[in-house]
This record gives structure tokens, C-alpha cells and sequence, in this order.
């Protein structure tokens, strides 16, 4: 069966004129499903019984289920754990910020990527996630707490980049006038550095921010962290941010997870300091979440303060990324885990 809900609004016009329905129906359909966040075509009340039960013959309907969910006690940071229709679980987090209301969503379930910090690729990759899939899980949090959302990060579970054209066809349903219509610019992916696909992304000329997770500026460090670094080296990286700047006008974010004793020195940051000066860019620092199948400890804080003045003195544009929900499995992939352990 087919997903109706990654239609976007002209293929669903083609579905209708299939079904031999008036073309009216879709612009219906797909504001029950992306304006008004139903979760069945029960829910569709202003269309005609005979045609509900058409859709639920011919389609599915993603619809996510929530099995549990973490508040943090530090600063109401909500992680979700969301079962799909085939019993498989994904995470999202729910951020509280001034700025307004983020999302953090997952791209699929696992990864493959093999960092060597993240508890989300410890299992492997199970599969990607359709574009239903990575919507509803800001749908479904829209309706449990109630409350809008006007920034997404895809920078859960999974490699965004290795789930190019779902991703493409997500980032279409989400900025869509008629549906949450979030801006592209409140739109953050987050990719371990897949440098076709991030050509590729660079050709599109999107307004998204484009976060890069570095974590070293040299081949040598990065590949004892990222496995994708023996594919691609730091230089063709480079060369890709600077394709990306030059095709959008959009800097680059380069996300640096800081290991205690392993990347947080400050030949560390010299060495970064020299791979991104002149570049229009910021770099994300970040304290790494300890994960209990990992022997790595975060960084001391006067070392992480280092680092940056380091960076910062020498026109860097740089920041330490808040820390929220450290008190629920904050780092990727752990609530899974968790849950998966207990079964």
C-alpha cells in the first residue's frame, strides 16, 4: 500500500483524479493530515464515508504511537520514544528555547555509520524512515504538548544524508505553505560528512542549515572517531562546505563533540582553528554525552572554556551547545536501547 501522507499536495491531486474523485479532495486530504494533524481518515469528517473507506483500502496511513516519554526535572526537556506501524521505535526530543519550540527527529532507525561517541549506530542500521515517518513525529508531539513548533533538527538517530530522497521529500512536506509551513532557515541537518550527498544537497540551493559533525580537523584523529573519515578526508570535506556556501549563501555549522583526552587539547583546537579560519562558519561545541557502552568522559570544563576562547580570540564564531535533558538518556539512541533491553 501506498504512504498517502509523503504525497505532496500535486501527487495527491494526481491520486484523486485516479480514484476518479474531484481534484478538490486532495487540498481536503491534505490539510486533515498536515494542517489539522488527524491520525486516521476516521478523523476526515467532511469527506464522504464511500471515499474514506476508498482511502483505507488503498492507502496507509502513518500514524506514530507513543510508548513512553522522559520530562526532564532540569529544564522540561521531553524525549519520546515512538513506535512505527512495522513495531519498530524511533526517538525525537522536544526542546523549550526563548527563540520558540525545537524538535529534534530521527531519520531512521539505527544507523551504520559507527561513531565511535553515539549509542544510536550500536545495533546497526534496521531501515530509513519514509517522509510520513520523520513528519509525524513532529505532528505527534504538536499534539501532546499542545504547543507550536518553529524550528526542526534532523540530528536524531540515523544519518539524515543517507536517507537523501526521503529527506528531500520531508523537507517539501514541512515547508509547505499548505501544511506546518516551518521555514527553511528554522531548518537544521545534521549529516557525519557523506560528501556526494552533501554536493548533491548544495545543488538544491535550500535555505536549511547544513551542521557537519567534524569532531577532528585531522584525518588521523577523525578516523579514530568516525569511520566514515577512511571514505572521506578533511580536505574534500573542506572543499564540499565551501560548494555549499558558494551554491546557498548558507554558512556551514561544524558540530565538535569535545572527548576528554582525546580531541579537547588545545593542539586540538589549533588545529581546528587553522582548518576553519577565513571560512563564513560557526562551530558547535559540544560536551559529549557519555554512553555506558563507551569508555569516554566529557571533557573537564576549563578545558571546554579553553577551547573555545581559543576559537573565539581568533574571530571564530563559536558556542557551547546548552546541555538539555542530561537527567533522561539525553544522547541519541539511548532511550531505545533502553526500552529494547527491558522487552
Amino acid at each position: 500500500m501506498q504512504d498517502i501522507k509523503s504525497f505532496t499536495l500535486e501527487e495527491l491531486k494526481r491520486e484523486m483524479e485516479l480514484l476518479g474523485e474531484k481534484p478538490f479532495r486532495a487540498k481536503q486530504i491534505y490539510q486533515w493530515m498536515h494542517e489539522k494533524l488527524v491520525r486516521g481518515f476516521d478523523e476526515m469528517t467532511n469527506l464522504p464515508l464511500s471515499l474514506r473507506d476508498k482511502l483505507s483500502e488503498k492507502y496507509s496511513f502513518t500514524s506514530l504511537k507513543q510508548v513512553c516519554m522522559q520530562e526532564s526535572a532540569l529544564d522540561g526537556t521531553r524525549k519520546y520514544l515512538f513506535e512505527l506501524g512495522d513495531g519498530k521505535m524511533v526517538e525525537s526530543v522536544f526542546m523549550r528555547y526563548k527563540h520558540g519550540n525545537s524538535v529534534c527527529i530521527s531519520s531512521q532507525v539505527g544507523c551504520r555509520m559507527g561513531c565511535a561517541f553515539c549509542a544510536s549506530t550500536l545495533d546497526g542500521l534496521e531501515r530509513s524512515l519514509l517522509p510520513s515517518e520523520m513528519l509525524d513525529q513532529i505532528y505527534r508531539i504538536t499534539l501532546l504538548t499542545g504547543e507550536r513548533i518553529s524550528n526542526v533538527v534532523v540530528m536524531g538517530t540515523g544519518e539524515p544524508l543517507d536517507n537523501y530522497d526521503n529527506l528531500l521529500k520531508f523537507l517539501t512536506l514541512i515547508t509547505d505553505e499548505n501544511g506546518l509551513h516551518i521555514s527553511q532557515r528554522s531548518i537544521t541537518v545534521s549529516t557525519c560528512g557523506l560528501v556526494d550527498k552533501m554536493r548533491l544537497l548544495a545543488d538544491e540551493k535550500l535555505q536549511i542549515t547544513l551542521a557537519l559533525s567534524l569532531h577532528a580537523a585531522t584525518d588521523e584523529k577523525r578516523k579514530k572517531l568516525m569511520p566514515v573519515a577512511n571514505k572521506y578526508s578533511v580536505a574534500e570535506l573542506m572543499d564540499v562546505c565551501a560548494y555549499y556556501f558558494e551554491k546557498t549563501g548558507r554558512r556551514i555549522t561544524f558540530e565538535y563533540a569535545l572527548v576528554s583526552g582525546v580531541n579537547d587539547k588545545q593542539e586540538d583546537a589549533g588545529e581546528l582553528l587553522s582548518l576553519v579560519k577565513g571560512m563564513n562558519c560557526h562551530v558547535n561545541l559540544i560536551p559529549v554525552n557519555p554512553i555506558k557502552e563507551r569508555n569516554f568522559v566529557q571533557s573537564e570544563a576549563s578545558f571546554i572554556d579553553a577551547f573555545k576562547n581559543k576559537l573565539a580570540k581568533n574571530g571564530i564564531n563559536v558556542t557551547i551547545r546548552r546541555e538539555m535533558g542530561r537527567d533522561i538518556d539525553g544522547a541519541c539512541g539511548q532511550l531505545r536501547r533502553r526500552h529494547k533491553a527491558l522487552q
